[in-house]
């Protein structure tokens, strides 16, 4: 299959490293990190001002009303200078209240512009399995009632409403809530990257269904396609900065790309990358068109963006020797956002067990 960019895509990919590559130096990024949100909000509006926020939101809404192609070439360039905005939860959130439309027209008009963001709430405490969630929603007269605790909700400060996962009697369902809505309370905690998550607890809280009896599991295969995007960025970007490094430094009169061990380790990163990329784009394209294959090639990219983007970021830190240490020196934070997005929405085993689980299964599709 050839999974070469079209002229639309090379364009925004073109736009998307522009904006990224001026505006995300490490200086930039360092600042940032020690922010009161910890989210670049200029280049926010840079995106926002280029229609990049809005690329998932439907037409008739102000938005591009593009798929996960258009986002995955964004993302990928947001990994390469490991920015600080959240683009993937709100490039998700857009992607599934754009199935209901009308229903969500003036927060899907607000995503468009960049002036309202929206993150997920899809994870929790434990091994729980992100498809099979534990808290809990009611219906009645009043509408939807919600209870129980997410786990590391991502970058919940200057979020206007969160997507949330809980269990019905009718099987999981996603539902729209507003972050400051009766009955949620948040804990902030700093995270791997630097970032903000959350702890949400929810009592009683009021919720609004997205979505059909699938929402959960279209939400978990889609998030999980759009951070392997983020992933493969982060890798490149890693390794460019490994290749430059090594390409300068010297050690008994030579660089140190010359010596063979160290040109082995960047061979296998850049076959872990090259497979990354194959997987991923294989994964979009059966999300595009909603193939029987989709899950199962969701999960075989979520593998390899787990499993070898974690190999990936660790290589690059260790033949940088000692300086691969030194938290103030860019590698560091490479490494920290590939640690970070090798465990979202599952890790390497809890991923590879679910595939198996999948292709053992009468009708699964390897």
């Amino acid at each position: 299959m050839d999974f070469t960019l079209d002229e639309d895509l090379v364009a925004l990919q073109t736009l998307a490293r522009e904006i990224f590559t001026d505006r995300a130096s490490t200086d930039r990024v360092r600042a940032v990190e020690t922010s009161e949100t910890r989210v670049d909000e200029e280049l926010w509006r840079a995106l926002a001002t280029s229609g990049l926020t809005g690329l998932a939101v439907p037409e008739a809404h102000g938005g591009a009303g593009l798929g996960p192609a258009a986002l995955a070439v964004v993302l990928e360039e947001q990994g390469r200078t490991v920015a600080p905005v959240p683009l993937w939860p709100t490039a998700l959130a857009a992607l599934l209240l754009g199935e209901d439309g009308d229903r969500h027209a003036a927060l899907l008009a607000e995503l468009a512009d960049g002036t309202a963001r929206v993150t997920v709430a899809l994870e929790e405490y434990g091994a729980a399995d992100p498809l099979e969630p534990q808290a809990s929603a009611a219906g009645g007269a009043e509408g939807w009632r919600l209870s129980g605790v997410k786990a590391a909700v991502p970058t919940p400060l200057g979020a206007a409403h969160v997507l949330v996962s809980a269990a019905t009697d009718q099987g999981p369902r996603l539902f729209l809530v507003a972050t400051d809505a009766p009955g949620v309370t948040w804990h902030l905690a700093p995270v791997t990257t630097h970032d903000f998550a959350g702890e949400l607890v929810l009592d009683g809280t009021p919720g609004e269904p997205v979505g059909g009896a699938d929402a959960v599991a279209d939400a978990v295969r889609l998030g999980r396609v759009l951070i392997g995007a983020v992933q493969v960025g982060v890798a490149e970007g890693a390794l460019a900065l490994a290749a430059s490094y090594l390409a300068e430094r010297e050690q008994f009169g030579r660089p140190l790309g010359s010596f063979q061990a160290v040109q082995h380790q960047l061979a296998d990163c850049w076959i872990d990358i090259d497979a990354m990329r194959v997987t991923l784009w294989q994964a979009i394209s059966d999300a595009e068109e909603a193939g029987p294959a989709a899950g199962a090639s969701a999960l075989v990219a979520s593998w390899w963006r787990a499993q070898a983007g974690l190999d990936v970021v660790h290589r690059v830190q260790h033949v940088h020797g000692g300086i691969g240490v030194d938290v103030d020196y860019p590698v560091h934070r490479y490494f920290l956002w590939g640690k970070q997005l090798a465990g979202t929405l599952g890790g390497p085993a809890a991923l590879l067990a679910d595939l198996g689980e999948l292709v053992a299964t009468p009708g699964g599709h390897a």
